[in-house]
């Protein structure tokens, strides 16, 4: 199962992903514990080699488990506002909340 011809397209919080087994990627913050595995069945195509099942909308008994490594704040953002002619400067910044998943199996 660890090919790396196999892959998978899974929703997620409202957003798409694609996932290979073993890697990790970042999404906003999940109500999910580090250290804890979930499944996920919002999977949109599987792909195992020239096999590919694509879902009318979703693929039936197609399960991808995620496992929480990390919990932690992105990248910091800086947000400039102004006004022309008025010396009116600001400038804020914003850091959002992420999870850090790695992707265990694909079925």
């Amino acid at each position: 199962m660890s090919d790396k011809n196999q892959y998978a397209i899974i929703q997620l919080l409202g957003k798409q992903h694609k996932l290979i087994v073993g890697e990790t990627f970042v999404v906003d913050l999940l109500d999910q514990e580090e250290g804890s595995s979930f499944d996920v069945k919002d999977v949109l195509l599987v792909a195992n080699g020239d096999d590919v099942k694509v879902g009318t909308p979703l693929v039936e008994k197609a399960v991808v488990t995620l496992k929480v490594l990390s919990h932690g704040k992105g990248k910091k953002l800086r947000v400039a506002t102004y006004k022309a002619k008025s010396k009116y400067r600001k400038v804020k910044g914003h850091r959002s909340h992420q999870s850090t998943l790695e992707v265990v199996k694909i079925k």
